[in-house]
Protein backbone atom coordinates (compact mmCIF):
# COMPACT_ATOMS: atom_id res chain seq x y z
CA UNK A 1 0.00 0.00 0.00
CA UNK A 2 1.24 3.40 -1.06
CA UNK A 3 0.70 6.28 1.62
CA UNK A 4 2.34 9.93 1.39
CA UNK A 5 2.58 12.13 4.34
CA UNK A 6 2.13 15.86 4.04
CA UNK A 7 1.48 19.11 6.15
CA UNK A 8 -2.36 19.80 6.15
CA UNK A 9 -5.18 21.47 8.30
CA UNK A 10 -5.82 20.29 11.44
CA UNK A 11 -9.70 20.12 10.33
CA UNK A 12 -8.84 18.18 7.30
CA UNK A 13 -10.98 15.11 6.24
CA UNK A 14 -10.08 12.36 8.39
CA UNK A 15 -8.21 13.79 10.74
CA UNK A 16 -11.24 13.96 13.73
CA UNK A 17 -11.55 10.26 13.42
CA UNK A 18 -7.49 9.67 14.13
CA UNK A 19 -7.97 12.44 16.84
CA UNK A 20 -11.09 10.38 18.27
CA UNK A 21 -9.18 6.89 17.97
CA UNK A 22 -6.03 8.48 19.67
CA UNK A 23 -8.46 9.79 22.73
CA UNK A 24 -9.81 6.42 23.28
CA UNK A 25 -6.39 4.31 22.69
CA UNK A 26 -5.09 6.47 25.12
CA UNK A 27 -7.75 7.03 27.88
CA UNK A 28 -7.72 3.05 27.21
CA UNK A 29 -4.10 2.87 28.73
CA UNK A 30 -3.64 5.64 31.43
CA UNK A 31 -5.36 7.42 33.68
CA UNK A 32 -7.19 10.87 32.55
CA UNK A 33 -4.49 13.09 34.41
CA UNK A 34 -1.70 11.67 32.83
CA UNK A 35 -3.32 12.19 29.30
CA UNK A 36 -1.72 15.42 27.61
CA UNK A 37 -3.35 15.35 24.49
CA UNK A 38 -4.28 18.74 22.25
CA UNK A 39 -7.30 19.04 20.66
CA UNK A 40 -8.34 20.05 17.08
CA UNK A 41 -8.41 24.16 17.89
CA UNK A 42 -4.95 23.72 19.83
CA UNK A 43 -3.61 22.23 16.74
CA UNK A 44 -4.85 25.04 14.66
CA UNK A 45 -2.97 27.76 16.62
CA UNK A 46 -0.02 29.74 15.48
CA UNK A 47 3.51 27.54 15.31
CA UNK A 48 2.15 24.03 15.41
CA UNK A 49 2.39 21.59 11.98
CA UNK A 50 -0.48 18.79 11.45
CA UNK A 51 0.49 16.04 9.36
CA UNK A 52 -1.32 13.53 7.85
CA UNK A 53 -0.28 9.98 6.26
CA UNK A 54 -2.93 8.65 3.45
CA UNK A 55 -3.64 5.87 1.42
CA UNK A 56 -3.68 5.80 -2.35
CA UNK A 57 -7.29 6.83 -2.23
CA UNK A 58 -7.06 9.70 0.71
CA UNK A 59 -7.81 7.72 3.61
CA UNK A 60 -6.05 9.31 6.64
CA UNK A 61 -3.94 6.51 7.96
CA UNK A 62 -1.47 8.55 10.83
CA UNK A 63 -1.22 11.86 11.83
CA UNK A 64 1.80 13.57 14.00
CA UNK A 65 1.74 17.15 15.08
CA UNK A 66 4.73 19.72 15.80
CA UNK A 67 4.59 22.16 18.59
CA UNK A 68 7.04 24.99 17.81
CA UNK A 69 7.85 26.46 21.31
CA UNK A 70 9.73 29.42 20.02
CA UNK A 71 12.48 28.60 22.05
CA UNK A 72 14.42 26.71 19.52
CA UNK A 73 12.75 23.27 20.89
CA UNK A 74 9.90 22.13 19.34
CA UNK A 75 7.49 18.87 20.83
CA UNK A 76 6.51 15.92 18.79
CA UNK A 77 2.74 15.55 20.03
CA UNK A 78 -0.62 13.79 18.59
CA UNK A 79 1.23 11.24 17.30
CA UNK A 80 -1.20 8.33 15.84
CA UNK A 81 -1.59 5.57 13.35
CA UNK A 82 -5.10 3.94 12.94
CA UNK A 83 -4.46 -0.02 14.21
CA UNK A 84 -5.18 -0.97 10.55
CA UNK A 85 -2.34 0.40 9.04
CA UNK A 86 0.10 -0.32 11.64
CA UNK A 87 3.59 -2.43 10.93
CA UNK A 88 3.78 -0.76 7.50
CA UNK A 89 6.10 2.30 8.19
CA UNK A 90 3.78 5.03 8.29
CA UNK A 91 4.78 6.18 11.82
CA UNK A 92 8.56 6.33 11.15
CA UNK A 93 7.50 8.50 7.57
CA UNK A 94 5.20 10.63 10.11
CA UNK A 95 8.42 10.89 12.30
CA UNK A 96 10.68 11.83 9.36
CA UNK A 97 8.08 14.79 8.53
CA UNK A 98 8.10 15.87 11.56
CA UNK A 99 11.88 15.63 11.85
CA UNK A 100 12.03 17.40 8.41
CA UNK A 101 9.86 20.68 8.93
CA UNK A 102 11.75 21.06 12.90
CA UNK A 103 14.97 20.93 10.93
CA UNK A 104 13.98 23.75 8.01
CA UNK A 105 12.39 25.75 10.75
CA UNK A 106 15.47 25.81 13.20
CA UNK A 107 14.54 23.85 16.06
CA UNK A 108 17.99 22.22 17.53
CA UNK A 109 15.86 19.87 20.42
CA UNK A 110 12.63 18.18 19.21
CA UNK A 111 11.35 16.54 22.43
CA UNK A 112 8.47 14.00 22.87
CA UNK A 113 6.21 12.75 26.00
CA UNK A 114 4.53 8.57 25.32
CA UNK A 115 3.76 6.36 27.84
CA UNK A 116 5.78 3.37 29.26
CA UNK A 117 3.28 0.49 27.79
CA UNK A 118 3.79 2.46 24.27
CA UNK A 119 6.38 -0.31 23.86
CA UNK A 120 6.31 0.29 19.52
CA UNK A 121 6.64 3.89 20.10
CA UNK A 122 9.05 3.85 22.54
CA UNK A 123 11.12 1.38 20.04
CA UNK A 124 10.81 3.34 16.65
CA UNK A 125 11.56 6.51 18.94
CA UNK A 126 14.85 5.02 20.34
CA UNK A 127 15.19 3.51 17.39
CA UNK A 128 15.13 7.09 15.52
CA UNK A 129 18.50 8.34 18.22
CA UNK A 130 15.98 9.88 21.03
CA UNK A 131 16.94 9.69 24.12
CA UNK A 132 15.16 8.96 27.21
CA UNK A 133 15.22 12.62 29.24
CA UNK A 134 14.17 13.40 32.50
CA UNK A 135 10.14 14.25 32.30
CA UNK A 136 9.77 18.32 31.50
CA UNK A 137 7.21 20.76 31.45
CA UNK A 138 3.29 19.24 32.42
CA UNK A 139 4.81 15.98 32.46
CA UNK A 140 7.27 16.35 35.71
CA UNK A 141 6.40 13.85 38.35
CA UNK A 142 3.70 11.84 36.33
CA UNK A 143 5.00 7.99 36.38
CA UNK A 144 2.68 7.45 33.22
CA UNK A 145 4.96 9.84 31.43
CA UNK A 146 8.50 9.48 29.45
CA UNK A 147 9.99 12.11 27.82
CA UNK A 148 12.74 11.62 24.69
CA UNK A 149 14.78 14.40 23.22
CA UNK A 150 17.05 14.21 19.75
CA UNK A 151 18.98 16.79 18.89
CA UNK A 152 18.56 18.14 15.21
Amino acid sequence: MTTSVTAEPARSPGVAELLRLSDEFTFALYPAESCYLLDVSELERPGVTVFVGRDEDGGALGMAALVQKGDGSAELKRMFVHPDARGRGLAAGLLGAVEAEAARAGVATLRLETGPLQQAAIALYESRGYARIPNFGDYVGDPHSVCYAKTL
